[in-house]
C-alpha cells in the first residue's frame, strides 16, 4: 500500500502535518494532523509497496517496542487512511 500522491509531510510548530497540494486541495480540505508514530507510518507509506506487516516490523525496529504494542496502532491508522480514501492498495 502507498499514500496517494499530492501530499507533503511537514513539521509545523512541533506538530506533524500532511498537507494536500495540487489537485488534492480540491479533495482534502485542510491539513491532516499526525503524531510522531503517524508521521513515521506516513513516511513509510510514501515509499510505497508496504504491507501492514512490514509497517509493524519497521516501527518495532524504530521504536524498540513489541509487535503487540505496535500492531494495533498500525491497523487503526491504516484503517483511518483507507476510510478517508488516502491509500492506494
Amino acid at each position: 500500500m502507498k499514500v496517494k500522491d499530492g501530499f507533503l509531510l511537514r513539521q509545523v510548530a512541533g506538530a506533524w502535518m500532511a498537507v494536500p497540494v495540487g489537485e488534492r486541495l480540491a479533495q482534502v480540505r485542510g491539513l491532516i494532523s499526525l503524531n510522531e508514530t503517524g508521521a513515521s507510518i506516513w513516511r513509510l507509506l510514501e515509499q510505497g509497496g508496504r504491507t501492514e506487516e512490514e509497517l509493524v516490523s519497521a516501527l518495532c525496529e524504530e521504536y524498540g517496542e513489541a509487535r503487540e504494542a505496535i500492531a494495533p496502532a498500525v491497523e487503526s491508522f491504516t484503517a483511518q487512511l483507507r476510510a478517508q480514501g488516502l491509500l492506494e492498495e
